[in-house]
């Protein structure tokens, strides 16, 4: 199978949405499909890494689009209105196009798809309505244009993918059709409980504090200022891991908070195992894999009640689940957590319990699975295959059965017979 998969982010850039589309694409190839991957270019000067997978090293193909930094947030790049899309898309001459994410080059390409009558998969993984509204882009009118933008995007799609039941749930309430869940897998053999330093904590917290962990980016939605309280808290020491434009304003509001910077790799994962508690404070997540590794990791978790931590944490089972924007809820249950090293213990062997099975593995079978059933759907020809099976969407929580959270008080388009050459798209228009 021949697969587009244009996509917002991919590395050298470091967050979910490029995570998960360089996993979904090293499946692809492991399984003897043909991927290609369409992305803005990063800043001038960037490394760009060559990947290469399976048995015989096959190389990723990767086309970066001409991009400009966004404003107010320079980390993410946006991509250029080119002709170098529409190219990629037809000289490839994809089965079915994947897009990551869309929201300005997935635009673009959904545009594209509809003309050469592709069919097409839409995954949504970013809150681009919340995220407005948390860089205040003209604040409810702001969500509202998202919403307008994700609906119009979405709906071109045969079907979109949300990675959460919460995140679903949004989608059909905003009128996006024909939406299935496809959550995402995590490595649960480097992320393991067996990376436990002693000698990196002892370098951490040379008093023998209980280390609280974040890792992610450093930004206005994500809010990381809400560990300022527990950060005061005696006996604890909080751990920042990651880099972003929100760095400098955090360092000064929890000067006893030690800031690590960017970490990967295997030195990422022996620090999330070295960790007491984990805590995610942003509230806007449609899922939060760095739940998921730390879960992995053994840790229990502090998280809001809110989004795809929802499907992620087990209410006093695997951690405490807090009011979403509480500071002094996340302080309450770090203390709470900091204080019982055998509830820590419970929690922590509980959330690695829930999530190793959720493998990569898995989780790409069940893509190539919903590739083949848009295929099917549209009439084009498909192969056999024995892939994981596709959840459905649970029903939505019942005030019975969500966990308290703690405080302190339309239809796939036939593929065309024959494509149009490139240079008949050229005339694409910014989004």
């Amino acid at each position: 199978m021949r697969v587009a998969i244009v996509t917002e982010s991919f590395p050298p850039e470091v967050n979910g949405v490029a995570h998960s589309v360089l996993r979904a694409a090293e499946h692809l190839v492991r399984r003897g499909h043909q991927p290609l991957v369409i992305t803005p270019a990063p800043a001038r000067g960037a490394h760009c890494p060559p990947h290469s997978f399976g048995p015989d090293q096959t190389p990723l193909p990767v086309v970066r689009i001409p991009s400009v930094p966004m404003p107010r947030y320079p980390q993410v790049r946006i991509a250029l209105p080119s002709r170098t899309l529409a190219a990629a898309i037809t000289e490839h001459r994809p089965d079915v196009v994947h897009l990551a994410s869309p929201f300005i080059l997935g635009a673009r390409a959904a545009r594209i798809t509809e003309r050469l009558g592709l069919p097409t998969v839409a995954v949504y993984q970013t809150d681009l309505a919340g995220y407005a509204q948390a860089y205040r882009f003209g604040s409810s009118v702001g969500s509202a244009i998202a919403w307008q933008r994700i609906r119009s995007v979405h709906r071109s799609a045969a079907r979109t993918l949300a990675p959460s039941t919460p995140a679903a749930q949004d989608l059909t309430a905003h009128g996006v059709p024909n939406v299935r869940l496809w959550a995402r897998g995590v490595d649960s053999a480097r992320f393991h409980p067996s990376g436990r330093d002693e000698a990196l904590r002892r370098s951490l917290a040379p008093g023998g504090e209980v280390l609280v962990g974040y890792v992610g980016r450093l930004a206005p939605e994500k809010r990381v200022d809400l560990l300022a309280e527990a950060s005061r808290l005696p006996g604890v020491r909080v751990v920042v891991i990651g880099d972003g434009p929100s760095a400098p304003a955090l360092r000064s509001a929890m000067p006893g908070a030690l800031f690590l910077g960017r970490r990967t790799g295997e030195e990422l994962a022996r620090l999330y195992a070295s960790l007491d508690v984990f805590v995610h404070t942003g509230p806007l997540e449609t899922f939060c894999q760095t739940i998921q590794e730390a879960m992995a990791s053994g840790l229990p978790v502090v998280a809001p009640a809110v989004g795809g931590p929802l499907d992620l944490v087990g209410h006093h089972r695997t951690g405490l689940l807090v009011a979403p924007r509480d500071a002094a809820a996340v302080a309450h249950a770090v203390a709470t957590l900091a204080a019982d090293p055998e509830l820590r213990a419970e929690y922590g062997a509980a959330g690695r319990a829930d999530v190793t099975d959720r493998t990569w593995e898995a989780v790409g079978d069940q893509l190539i699975q919903h590739y083949h059933d848009v295929l099917a759907a549209a009439g084009a020809p498909v192969t056999t295959v024995t892939t994981a099976a596709v959840p459905a969407i649970p029903a939505p929580r019942t005030a019975t059965s969500a966990p308290a959270p703690l405080t302190d008080t339309a239809p796939a388009a036939a593929p065309a017979a024959a494509l149009p050459s490139p240079t008949s798209l050229a005339e694409e228009q910014p989004a």
